[in-house]
Formats: C-alpha cells, sequence, structure tokens
C-alpha cells in the first residue's frame, strides 16, 4: 500500500475528542460576575486547580474560564501518556535540579498515585491503566543509554526490567527493536479527552461554575494598591476574584512577560483502524506498556481500548513567529513519514489504514518541563511550559499554582524547580532560526550514532541541550 494511500481516508480531528460521550458545551460568560478564585484555562491543570482548590474548601467560588471546550487542546490531542515524571524523565530533571531531583521523583510518583485515586474516586472513565512506559533502542549506540538509563533510575529507588533483543521480541514483535527498559510503575495510559471531561463533570459536581467559548483578552486590578482584587476580562463579560490562576499551556499568556519562555510546536498523530485478532497476535504486546523509541526525533506509540494503535511523533514542527491555528494543524509530509515509520516498525500490519489524523500544540520552554510564576503582588500565578508530559504532571503544576497564589510558604513553593525560570527564547527572527537549527543537529545526532555536532554541545554547555 502507498504510505499516503493508508490515511488518504482518516478524518482530520483527533480520535479522542472524535467520540459521542462529549458533553454537552456550557454558555459562555455574558456580564460581570464575582468570585473567589478564578482558573484562565480549561485543560488537565486549569481543570485539576478548580477541583483541588474546592477540596480545599468547598465554599470556595471557583470559577473556569475556556476559550474553546474543556479539553479542546494538547488535553484532548495527547497520546495518553500519564508519566510520573515532573521534569520530563529522571535524565533532564537530574541534569537540572540536582539537588532536588530525589524530592521530585517522588512528588512524581505520588502524583500519579493521586491522579490514579481520584479517577477512581470521581468515577471518571478514561480507561486508565497502569502499565508503565517501555523506551526502546532502535540503534545499536541507544543500547548504552538504556544501560545507563536502568543504572540512573536504581539510584533513585526505580526498579526498572531490562530486555534484551530476545526478551524485547518475546513482548513485542518488532524488527528494529533491539533492546528494551520498562518501568512498569512509572507510567500509565489513560483516553486523555475523557479525562479532561471526568475532570470537568467532577468540578461541575463539586459547585464549579465553567464557562465555555469565553476567551480572555484582558486581565487587570480592579483599582489601585495591592490588595485590588484582580478583574478577568472577556468579550462579553468579566470576572472579578481575589485569585486568579493562568493555565494556557501554549496559548499566549495574559501576563506578557511569560510569552517569552514558550513557543508553540505542533506534535503529529496517525490513529489505526481498530486491528483484528489475527493483526493483534502478529505483533504481541500483550502488556500493553506505552512505548516510546530512544532517539532524538522520537516515536511514541500505544493501544487503545478497542484495540487500535497511536502512532506519534518524530517530526516537531515550529511555524515562524509561535504561529497557531486550525490550518497547521494537517501535514501530509508527516503524516506520510509517520505512516512509512508505523510499517517499518510492524512489517506485518502494513495494510492497515488510518481513520484518524491530527496534531497539537505542545508548550515548550528551554528546560523542557513546567516552569512557575507569581505575579501582581500575589494575586496571579500561572503554570506553562510541560513541553508534551503534561498530562500527569498537571495536576502538579495545580497544586503549585494554588500554593503560589494562596500567599503560603509550603514544600513545593520552596522547591528551586518552582523558584527558577527557564531561559527565554530570543525574539523572531533569532528564535526559528535556533529551534530550526536544533531540529536539524538533532536528526544529525541520529543519523551519526548520537554524536552531537558543535550546536547541541554550545547548547549543552549552556543548559539548554535536550537528550529525548
Amino acid at each position: 500500500m502507498d504510505r499516503a494511500e493508508a490515511f488518504a481516508d482518516a478524518t482530520p480531528l483527533s480520535f479522542w475528542l472524535d467520540d459521542p460521550a462529549a458533553p454537552e458545551p456550557a454558555m459562555p460568560l455574558v456580564g460581570p460576575v464575582t468570585a473567589d478564585l478564578v482558573v484562565v484555562g480549561g485543560g488537565y491543570t486549569g481543570l485539576w486547580a478548580a477541583l483541588l482548590a474546592k477540596g480545599d474548601d468547598p465554599s470556595a467560588d471557583v470559577v473556569v474560564l475556556e476559550g474553546d471546550r474543556c479539553g479542546w487542546a494538547a488535553s484532548g490531542r495527547n497520546g495518553g501518556f500519564c508519566a510520573a515524571s515532573l521534569t520530563h524523565g529522571l535524565g533532564n530533571g537530574a541534569e537540572r535540579f540536582p539537588d532536588e531531583i530525589r524530592t521530585l521523583e517522588q512528588l512524581g510518583r505520588q502524583n500519579l498515585d493521586a491522579i490514579e485515586m481520584a479517577v477512581a474516586d470521581e468515577g471518571i472513565d478514561c480507561g486508565f491503566e497502569r502499565t508503565g512506559e517501555l523506551d526502546v533502542a532502535t540503534e545499536p549506540h541507544q543500547v548504552a543509554w538504556l544501560r545507563d538509563a536502568e543504572a540512573q533510575s536504581r539510584e533513585f529507588g526505580a526498579d526498572p526490567v531490562f530486555l534484551d533483543g530476545d526478551e524485547l521480541q518475546s513482548e513485542i514483535h518488532s524488527p528494529g527493536f533491539l533492546a528494551g527498559l520498562w518501568d512498569p510503575d512509572s507510567c500509565a495510559l489513560v483516553n486523555p479527552a475523557r479525562l479532561a471531561w471526568g475532570l470537568r463533570a467532577a468540578c461541575e459536581r463539586a459547585g464549579v461554575r465553567i464557562f465555555e467559548h469565553t476567551t480572555v483578552d484582558g486581565l487587570g486590578p480592579d483599582g489601585p494598591g495591592t490588595s485590588a482584587p484582580m478583574v478577568v476580562h472577556a468579550a462579553h463579560g468579566r470576572v472579578t476574584a481575589t485569585r486568579v490562576v493562568l493555565a494556557t499551556n501554549a496559548s499566549p499568556s495574559p501576563v506578557r512577560r511569560l510569552r517569552k519562555y514558550i513557543v508553540p510546536v505542533y506534535d503529529y498523530v496517525l490513529m489505526t483502524e481498530p486491528l483484528t485478532r489475527a493483526q493483534t497476535e502478529s505483533v504481541g504486546w500483550h502488556r500493553r506498556q506505552g512505548i516510546g523509541t530512544s532517539g532524538n526525533q522520537f516515536l511514541y506509540y500505544r493501544r487503545t481500548a478497542d484495540n487500535r494503535i497511536l502512532f506519534g511523533g518524530y517530526d516537531a514542527v515550529y511555524h515562524y513567529g509561535s504561529s497557531m491555528g486550525p490550518s497547521l494543524e494537517q501535514r501530509p509530509a508527516t503524516f506520510t513519514l509517520l505512516s512509512t515509520l508505523f510499517a517499518g516498525t510492524f512489517p506485518s500490519l502494513e495494510d492497515v489504514r488510518f481513520t484518524h489524523s491530527w496534531s497539537g500544540a505542545i508548550d515548550t520552554c528551554t528546560r523542557f518541563c513546567a516552569f512557575f510564576d507569581r505575579s501582581s503582588d500575589g494575586r496571579v500565578s500561572s503554570a506553562a511550559g510541560y513541553t508534551g508530559l503534561g498530562v500527569g504532571a498537571s495536576r502538579f503544576g495545580a497544586c503549585v499554582a494554588l500554593d503560589l497564589v494562596s500567599g503560603a510558604e509550603t514544600e513545593l513553593t520552596r522547591l528551586r524547580f518552582v523558584r527558577s525560570k527557564p531561559i527565554p527564547f530570543p525574539p523572531e527572527p533569532m528564535r526559528s532560526i535556533g529551534i530550526n537549527l536544533t531540529r536539524w543537529s538533532m536528526a544529525r545526532a541520529d543519523a551519526r550514532h548520537g554524536k552531537r555536532n558543535l550546536w547541541l554541545q554550545a547548547l549543552d554547555a549552556v543548559g539548554l541541550g535536550f537528550d529525548s
């Protein structure tokens, strides 16, 4: 089959969002309202913040403002890997926060446990499966990387399982897999849209007022002085509140000085049709782990509840000027590449067709994990920059944002991880030049057995290097 033909009839929409279980939209905000806390953004971070705030104080009046539908952006377009890591992997965290990484790893595991508990307690039907994540080597030099990662994981209390070539092939039948490292407890798989919708429903049951199709276009104090409440302005209304949490992900923050820390990078995904029993048996994969490859240009894939395979990643595309919009969500060249890589990964499935093709904007920052901010004399806080690993880390981000806006000093607010910021991106055109040079260099490193060129070495030296 021609690799473009395999997705020729695909629906150009996230498989997760193309679901009759989607809730009815909430009404937009019209007129002035008041609240104790207003949350801007109805993705994971915003919904967790609202739900946790009501859990801390059931009497609090909490409002959520969402520009489209809750869960419609990154929260409904990702692969559904709900990972324990708060730092985009142990290696990235240990490099950037060596004095805190043991604590951050512990907090991350506790956070994942808390998500699992909340899903059960709230009856959220999101297919939560604690399958763990399997990192695979597809090139000989990557096997040593997995051994290094195994040793580092054990140093920090994990107990991963190293699989040599034969052991891995007995798990999952793919000719390109040379070795694997599986941490059975580090990651859960979820239906990401249903997780967002379940959090939305839990918020509503708790008394949170949610307004959708309400784009925020301004934020400022309601008068002079540091004790004046904040006003969040929208097209047809406004909310006056004593506290504000911003959970805007890749969208431009209402706090303009934060925009230099985030760039939107588009990640592309294909979803197969449901596999037959024979097709399923041809690949094995009975433990249903989430899988990620070890190159700089990495792929991720997983099985779904109805026996499809989600296959995404590899291309991460930045558009000049941090552009975003529906016109950027379909990219045939990238889908053809993904289709080709899928057939190479699972040759027995080369005749399988794809039913959905989509993309989403990842809120990328230069430290590749979330950062936090407190502004307007403590009345406004924000969490963003998850760089594609926010399904799990967003709950932690919400906890931090609530602690920051409460004004209290806590275990979380004392962390350097929370108090520090990433290096900002330069303005255009240097921003685009730097990002695309980095992408080219990472692809070249993959082709040269992992050898990093002078540009990547320079980024490593100033703390901007990223090794996926």
